[in-house]
């Protein structure tokens, strides 16, 4: 079983609170938008500090620096069995205006597509992010 951790980053605009959420990038994901959207997270490296990679995750995916506090949402387990460590951060002021579609600078990763094809192709580990109300979070 696999384990992952990621940040829920949060800024609050006027009166309600937006969640930022990201889609997957690559070709599994292409045509899928409802349920795919989730948080910046990753496979915890042997060895490393759950919170940690948590906040390596979200910088790699995303290309911003979280800063604490963090405040501990708990774990989920995923329907394949997967479980997700989670923590929630306030966007800095300075960025509450920051838009993902214009700044978002995620890495990378090489997959062999299409299938069995011999042809190795570079896609974004998030292809698109967003600020959400909770009703559409």
């Amino acid at each position: 079983m696999s384990t992952s951790a990621g940040l829920l980053m949060l800024r609050k605009p006027k009166s309600c609170y937006q969640y930022f959420l990201v889609h997957p990038g690559g070709p599994f994901f292409k045509n899928k938008d409802l349920g795919s959207w989730t948080i910046p997270k990753g496979l915890i490296d042997t060895g490393e500090d759950v919170l940690g990679a948590a906040i390596r995750e979200f910088e790699e995916e995303t290309g911003i620096n979280a800063k604490a506090p963090y405040f501990d949402l708990g774990y989920i387990k995923q329907k394949g069995g997967k479980l997700v460590y989670a923590w929630a951060f306030m966007l800095p002021d300075q960025y509450q205006t920051w838009d993902p579609s214009q700044d978002l600078q995620s890495n990378t990763f090489q997959l062999e597509w299409p299938p069995r094809s011999k042809i190795v192709q570079t896609f974004p580990e998030i292809d698109k992010a967003g600020w959400f109300d909770f009703d559409v979070a």
